[in-house]
């Protein structure tokens, strides 16, 4: 009985564990997603990972990009979390969007933990096939 509930709270402190990460991760999504949505691209600059920030070097290159490359998230309608996993390199969240024309898009977010939070290090489009929602 007492190895049962040892192996509960191990259970319990493991999902919570999890868990905590995963809530950091979509209010970092969804801090961005709001700021590109405002045209705010100062503010959605800072939720990107100091590669992505090497990369575009300032928010209005990376406003550029947004506009240019992912225009569902920068005017979406609604957006749903899907999976968040653990994978060999790293965390990605799962994500639904329905663009303003109610097409719906699926995007694969790449996060890295940084001493500042998480930050989104990647987007990568899935295809739809692969989702059953």
């Amino acid at each position: 009985m007492r190895l049962f509930i040892v192996g509960l709270l191990f259970s319990l402190f493991a999902f919570s564990a999890n868990a905590e990460p995963q809530k950091d991760i979509q209010t970092t999504i969804r801090s961005q997603l709001e700021a590109l949505k405002n045209d705010d691209f100062a503010t959605a600059f800072t939720f990107a990972s100091p590669s992505i920030k090497y990369m575009f070097e300032t928010p209005e290159n990376f406003g550029r990009m947004v506009r240019g490359g992912y225009p569902m998230v920068w005017r979406y309608e609604r957006f749903t979390f899907l999976d968040n996993k653990v994978t060999p390199s790293g965390r990605s969240q799962d994500v639904q969007i329905k663009d303003l024309e109610n097409t719906t898009h699926y995007l694969r977010y790449f996060m890295t933990e940084t001493p500042q939070g998480w930050k989104i290090s990647g987007v990568q489009f899935l295809n739809p096939s692969d989702f059953s929602v």
